[in-house]
C-alpha cells in the first residue's frame, strides 16, 4: 500500500447542508451513501446524488438495491451516468462479486460494502473493487473487535499490492478514525457529528476563550 499523503475523510450521509460545511473546511474527500440514508432526505435518488457530486468532486458512493447481479450491473452502468465522480456500492455476496467484476472491467469504480471479514475483503479485492468497507461500529456491536478486521484486511492488501483501497466504515466516535488511521486505512467514512467532535477540544475552547479575554483587557489599558 505504500505512504500515503493522508488518509482520506469521507461523510457518510446524504444530507447535502451537512456536505457544503465540510466542503467549506476544506477537508472532504468523498461521501459514501446507502439506501437508509437517501430515503432520509425524501428527496429524488438522481436528484440527491447528482447534487451530492455537484458539492463534492470527490468519490461519491451510490449503493443498488438490486440483489441479483444483473440488476447490480444495470443500475451500476445508469448510476455512473450521473456524474464522474459515482462510485457504485455493490454488497458483499457472490451476486455482489460478479456484478462487481463486470462493473470493474467496464473502468467503473465499485465499492464492495458489508464486509466483516478479511475472507470477504480478499475476495472483493480479487472481483476489482476500488474500495472495500469493513464495517467496524457494527462487529463491535457484535462483541467483535472491528478495527483487528481493519488492521488484518490492511496487512493482506500489503502483502499482494493489492490497489484497492480500505474504507472503514460504520465509524462510531473520533477514536474509531483514530484506530483507523494508525493502521493505515486509506479512508474512513463517517457521520457529520463525529466530524464535529474530532473538531472540538475542550482545551482548545478555554485556550481560545483565554487569549480572547487577555485581548479584550489590552484593548483598554491606557497608551503611552
Amino acid at each position: 500500500m505504500g505512504l500515503r499523503e493522508t488518509m482520506k475523510i469521507f461523510l457518510d450521509t446524504a444530507n447535502v447542508e451537512q456536505i457544503r460545511k465540510a466542503v467549506e473546511w476544506g477537508i472532504l474527500d468523498g461521501v459514501t451513501t446507502n439506501p437508509t440514508l437517501i430515503a432520509k432526505e425524501g428527496r429524488d435518488f438522481r436528484q440527491v446524488i447528482q447534487e451530492i457530486c455537484s458539492i463534492c468532486k470527490g468519490d461519491i458512493s451510490a449503493e443498488v438495491v438490486s440483489t441479483d447481479a444483473a440488476g447490480m450491473i444495470k443500475e451500476g452502468l445508469e448510476y455512473s451516468k450521473y456524474a464522474k465522480n459515482v462510485v457504485i456500492k455493490c454488497p458483499m455476496t457472490a451476486e455482489g462479486l460478479k456484478a462487481t467484476k463486470a462493473l470493474a472491467d467496464k473502468g467503473i469504480k465499485v465499492n464492495v460494502t458489508l464486509v466483516f471479514s478479511a475472507n470477504q475483503a480478499l475476495l472483493a479485492a480479487k472481483a476489482g473493487a476500488t474500495y472495500v468497507s469493513p464495517f467496524v461500529g457494527r462487529l463491535d456491536d457484535a462483541g467483535q473487535d472491528g478495527m483487528e478486521l481493519v488492521g488484518e484486511i490492511c496487512q493482506i492488501f500489503r502483502n499482494y499490492g493489492f490497489k484497492t483501497q480500505v474504507l472503514a466504515a460504520s465509524i462510531r466516535h473520533p477514536m474509531h478514525v483514530v484506530q483507523a488511521a494508525k493502521l493505515g486505512a486509506h479512508v474512513a467514512t463517517l457521520p457529520f457529528e463525529v466530524l464535529e467532535k474530532m473538531l472540538r477540544h475542550p482545551l482548545t475552547d478555554k485556550g481560545l476563550k483565554a487569549f480572547l479575554d487577555d485581548w479584550e483587557k489590552f484593548k483598554h489599558l491606557p497608551r503611552k
